[in-house]
């Protein structure tokens, strides 16, 4: 918490980023920030797959190997992702 809390990001701009990777729907669906669960057993491969990518925006690295991060995600959100990714 004191990592993120460091970082400036503001709860908002988490939800924007949700947004981007086309997960927003999970903030109402688990009714907040703060839910545990084993997420295994309740986001789908391609739920997985754009958590992925939303860490991977969040953390802005100068550079990033994909290896199959979208195979099991529609392609129109996929390239939504690679589109925001290059921007």
């Amino acid at each position: 918490m004191e990592e993120y809390l460091a970082t400036g990001t503001t709860d908002k701009d988490l939800v924007e980023l949700m947004k981007v990777v086309r997960l927003d729907y999970i903030l109402e669906r688990e009714k907040s920030w703060d839910m545990v669960n084993d997420w295994n057993d309740v986001l789908s491969g391609g739920e997985k797959q754009r958590m992925a990518m939303g860490r991977l925006i969040y953390h802005k690295p100068k550079y990033a190997i994909l290896d199959e991060c979208t195979s099991a995600v529609s392609m129109d959100v996929e390239g939504i992702l690679y589109t925001h990714m290059k921007n």
